[in-house]
């Protein structure tokens, strides 16, 4: 059996309306990291950290997974919404955890490079009009401009900087977001990454992509 999935049913809240739900693609996230957790228990992670957390339900996952770990999971959103929504789901769980309103880890400054053991990240991938990103708090969960990599590319070059010795990085992509470009591009700045999960959704075939150092 499974590791279960976290109750969420605190999001039906009109407080939390604009929260991404969890849908398929978290899911994904989730089914990967379970089929990690030999390995995460073993990484023996310090500071963990989830990018775009909304719901809070992959952060709360993740300590299940790394239980009985005392990793500290410090999940981050730019929608106040989505902190608090996050902060209630991680209540009944026995780990660590810190939540913070910043886009993606800016309100850390340099504190976390070099330290980051696990770096989640499910990004606004949806391929919009770059006008629309962050339009709305709603917006800011999924629009994510020019093959849905305009806020993604933004990130991408602070990974190397955030992740420690042994840090890994779990991204989602959809197809349009050139997956395998993103893959050569870290790896340019001394990452290796694979695709360790697929799944169709509808007409996205999403993936997730992890990467390490390379040794």
């Amino acid at each position: 059996m499974g590791l279960a999935t976290p109750d969420t049913s605190h999001l039906s809240r009109p407080e939390y309306a604009t929260v991404y739900e969890p849908a398929e693609d978290t899911y994904l996230l989730l089914d990967a990291l379970e089929a990690d957790r030999t390995s995460l228990v073993a990484l023996r992670p310090t500071i963990c950290v989830e990018i775009g957390s909304g719901s809070g339900c992959v952060s709360s996952f993740l300590s299940t997974v790394l239980s009985p770990s005392p990793s500290l999971i410090i999940s981050t959103d730019i929608n106040p919404a989505a902190t608090r929504a996050t902060r209630e789901t991680t209540l009944e769980q026995r780990g660590v955890f810190e939540q913070c309103q910043t886009r993606f880890v800016q309100a850390f400054g340099d504190r976390l490079n070099n330290s980051v053991d696990v770096l989640v990240f499910n990004p606004p991938y949806v391929v919009t009009p770059n006008e629309e990103i962050d339009v709305t708090e709603e917006a800011s969960a999924w629009a994510g401009g020019d093959c849905g990599r305009k806020v993604l590319d933004m990130l991408l070059p602070q990974i190397p900087e955030l992740l420690s010795p042994s840090g890994r990085f779990y991204l989602i992509t959809i197809e349009e977001n050139k997956p395998n470009e993103i893959i050569e591009f870290l790896q340019l700045h001394g990452l290796v990454g694979t695709r360790v999960m697929e799944r169709r959704a509808g007409r996205e075939h999403l993936s997730v992509l992890k990467f390490t150092r390379t040794k």
